[in-house]
């Protein structure tokens, strides 16, 4: 067999064994691929692949991994997500590359390769992020937003890094000039794409649409993305940049979702031999003799970029534990660090050296982001309670005492969910009370004469300040699992007979909920099947009340027990008559049910 055949098949060998070691350990993918490269490369012992063939398939990798990024970026969803991800993002992107420079230089580097050390550090995971944030429940909290949002301009990034790095390794004299004159050439090359995005390929892709055959539409793509990137050699830029630029133009296009889903399950085979082409380039050896070193990336990564982010979401004026917890979410890096690493070695202008340690240093700070979000989580519950109650007695204890609040719901958390609860009490003349941790949420309030308190939810003093002794209702809608749960505990001791109502995200969640006491615990997910499948038995021709019926059955059942053996369940009524329906042959194109049984009729005369 051919090198790069064999070496093909080693590699998706070695990748997919190390990827489930990574899964069953819960850990990203990446450090999967990573190990696999390690145990396939020159410096360990046993097989050994062909790291140019490996290298080749890599630079394929790369090429569908910025073109995808460039389909989903969105000008649009970048600017909705506010200036503490856009400003913050980019803030944090220079000071790190900033202090990256300061240590490299102090350990003796180059300058050059000081700034890419920087570079490498500066970036953060959304896909770390998204797992660590998904595995807790929380990628609807303040800390989710925020870090997904944050993490997406940290990947946009990179493209201008790359920009950077390339400009900076040539060797011109004026560094300077070469960073403009590569930005220019970057500029000219998308200023020569658009009309050709704008004009040429939405009409491509209407006429590939209508061929109605994936393998074409598939090739198409392929050829965007591979072709644009080898084009944007001609300018001087790197084929990721190309790819990139092809992404985005295609982002506008009315197919840009079909792209997309035609593009990345071969996206994610050939990123997972970049991947593995990074490890192979490992030499574990000297990461264990330089551990010291290591750790200086470590700490870099995960103390001060952490510390960097929280400072920064703190000028944005947000709660020292949304901040914290942001930080946290950021310190780590994963794909597009590696990424960069790999462009500073091609570019030569990291060291095998500094690539090792950046390799070693990232891959723990991927396995410690899972543990230092859950202790984070517990360390800043009672730092933040301290701080609120503190500030709340500040702003109380000299103030008009409370109204005598009696009879009233309280709505802990007035985002999307809890806003429109309050919008329908205030409807009907309900009093309610807000207890939120957004102080932009008083905007939403002006029409409304309800008072509001700006404190974690389950704060017992803000709680108590709420009249929670005497309400008749709690209304837990945030979506921070840990503190509705907290809340919950605190309200069934203060007041047994008050009403609770909780937002859930799964099934073990609304459970342990309704075991803990909750009235009505509402998982999203449920609520969308449910309604779902309430107008689609409609339209089939049940009796839209005996749908209704069903599904509250359902809504109720207990959650211990299987979806499948609860509809088994069910006890149906004996009248039923389906609406007639359609049936698609692929034959004889669409034939009515009436049809189908005039058919059969002749045919049996």
């Amino acid at each position: 067999m051919d090198p790069i055949g064999t070496t093909f098949v080693l590699a998706l060998g070695t990748a997919l064994v190390g990827a489930m070691i990574a899964v069953r350990l819960r850990q990203s993918v990446v450090i999967g691929f990573i190990l696999a490269g390690i145990v396939i490369g020159p410096y360990t012992p046993g097989i050994v692949g062909d790291a140019d063939a490996v290298d080749a398939l890599a630079n394929i990798g790369i090429i569908l991994l910025l073109f995808a990024i460039g389909v989903q970026f969105s000008v649009r969803d970048l600017m909705q997500v506010g200036r503490i991800a856009i400003l913050g993002g980019l803030t944090q992107v220079v000071i790190l590359i900033g202090i990256g420079y300061a240590i490299g230089v102090a350990l003796g580097w180059g300058s050059l390769e000081a700034f890419a050390f920087g570079a490498v550090v500066s970036n953060s995971s959304s896909t770390v992020l998204g797992k660590v944030l998904g595995d807790r429940g929380e990628l609807n909290t303040i800390q989710g937003r925020v870090g997904l949002a944050w993490s997406t301009v940290q990947d946009l990034s990179t493209i201008a890094l790359i920009v950077i790095l390339t400009a900076l390794a040539s060797d011109g004299g004026n560094l300077v000039l070469d960073m403009l004159w590569a930005l220019a050439k970057a500029g000219l090359f998308f200023a020569l794409l658009i009309p050709i995005g704008s004009k040429f390929l939405p009409w491509l892709f209407e006429r590939l649409a209508t061929l109605q055959n994936r393998e074409v539409f598939l090739m198409a793509v392929a050829l965007l993305a591979m072709g644009t990137g080898y084009a944007a050699t001609f300018f001087g830029l790197s084929v990721a940049i190309g790819a990139f630029l092809a992404g985005v133009i295609v982002s506008e296009s009315d197919h840009s979702h079909q792209i997309l889903g035609e593009i990345v399950p071969i996206r994610d085979i050939f990123a997972g031999l970049f991947f593995v082409s990074v490890g192979m380039l490992a030499d574990p050896e000297f990461i264990i003799g330089s551990f010291p070193l290591v750790l200086v990336g470590a700490f870099t990564i995960i103390v001060i970029k952490g510390l960097v982010a929280t400072g920064i979401s703190m000028l944005f004026e947000y709660p020292l534990r949304s901040s914290l917890l942001i930080g946290v979410t950021l310190a780590q890096s994963a794909e597009f660090s590696f990424l960069l690493a790999r462009v500073g070695v091609d570019l030569e202008v990291l060291s095998a050296r500094v690539f090792n340690l950046l390799l070693a240093a990232t891959v723990i700070s991927i396995v410690a982001s899972p543990a230092l979000h859950r202790l984070m989580n517990t360390v800043t519950v009672p730092l933040d309670r301290r701080l609120q109650n503190r500030r709340f007695a500040e702003e109380h204890n000299h103030g008009p005492p409370p109204p005598p609040f009696t009879g009233h719901t309280i709505i802990c958390g007035y985002g999307r969910v809890g806003s429109r609860i309050g919008a329908m009490l205030q409807k009907f003349g309900f009093p309610f009370v807000v207890i939120d941790n957004n102080n932009r949420v008083a905007a939403h309030l002006n029409n409304f004469n309800s008072p509001i308190y700006f404190s974690s939810v389950d704060n017992p003093l803000v709680l108590d300040r709420a009249g929670l002794q005497h309400a008749r209702m709690l209304v837990l809608a945030v979506p921070d699992v840990v503190a509705t749960r907290r809340a919950v505990d605190y309200a069934k001791r203060v007041n047994p007979d008050i009403k609770i109502v909780a937002r859930s995200h799964s099934d073990a969640e609304r459970m342990a909920l309704v075991d803990q006491g909750v009235d009505e615990a509402v998982m999203g997910e449920l609520e969308l099947a449910l309604e779902m499948t309430r107008f689609a038995l409609t339209e089939l021709g049940i009796d839209p009340e005996e749908a209704r019926a069903l599904l509250e059955r359902l809504r109720r059942q207990d959650e211990r027990i299987p979806w499948e053996d609860a509809i088994a369940d069910l006890e149906l009524s004996t009248t039923f008559s389906p609406k007639t329906t359609s049936i698609a042959s692929a034959d004889d194109g669409l034939h009515t049910q009436q049809q189908l049984q005039l058919e059969q009729e002749h045919a049996q005369d």
